[in-house]
């Protein structure tokens, strides 16, 4: 009875608006924290500055979502859900905002083609979240493409982990004749960085997986 009700009640339509500007801000955040692997100083420097203000734009769509779940009767689909899918969106572009924070900590200018591949992974899941937020609206119909998204982040998620291994072995291999350990542990702590971002994103595909399966 209680389920037949709600189907009848209004839904505050006002959640998929403000998932879609974080998924925005999140898509913006991993184009410039790629766009800082390219290299450069100016570049590393302006592009820090995008993630950052990103962060700062998500962190406010953020609140605003977690506000609206304690005032409203009725939402699209469970309290946990709504919370769990913007938190794992925002932990997602709150560890891009890491990762440039320690590129700029430790002065790096330079990058290796496995960190630029890496982060070429992170906007393809940026860009697949922000598809796959789009379509929650429309959960019944869209539920198979959703599922489908979902599926994708997690096969990215396996590809960073190869790059990463592959490209912290390079690394080591290289400054180990060079004998330069902090070269070494700088580059270590980038792509430790980057692999948590991907993963972060597999947090978002496995919450999204969870509403198909509950919702549908």
């Amino acid at each position: 009875m209680m389920r037949w009700f709600q189907a009848l009640m209004p839904k505050e339509e006002r959640f998929f608006e403000l998932f879609a500007r974080h998924s925005k801000a999140v898509h913006a955040g991993a184009v410039a924290l790629r766009a800082m692997l390219e290299g450069g100083q100016a570049a590393v420097a302006s592009n820090c500055k995008t993630v950052m203000d990103r962060e700062n734009d998500a962190d406010h769509a953020t609140r605003e979502v977690l506000i609206a779940v304690r005032r409203t009767f009725i939402t699209p689909f469970d309290r946990s859900n709504i919370r769990d899918l913007i938190t794992s969106m925002d932990n997602a572009i709150d560890q891009m905002q890491k990762t440039a924070k320690t590129i700029m900590l430790f002065d790096q200018t330079e990058f290796t083609p496995h960190m630029r591949e890496m982060a070429d992974i992170i906007v393809k899941c940026a860009h697949l979240v922000e598809e796959g937020v789009s379509l929650l609206q429309s959960l019944n119909t869209e539920s198979a493409r959703i599922a489908s998204i979902t599926e994708q982040l997690s096969a990215l998620e396996g590809q960073a982990d190869e790059k990463h291994d592959t490209g912290l072995r390079e690394l080591y291999r290289a400054n180990a004749k060079a004998g330069s350990g902090l070269t070494f542990f700088v580059g270590a702590e980038i792509y430790d960085h980057l692999e948590k971002v991907v993963d972060r994103f597999d947090d978002v595909a496995n919450v999204m997986h969870g509403i198909v399966i509950e919702h549908v």
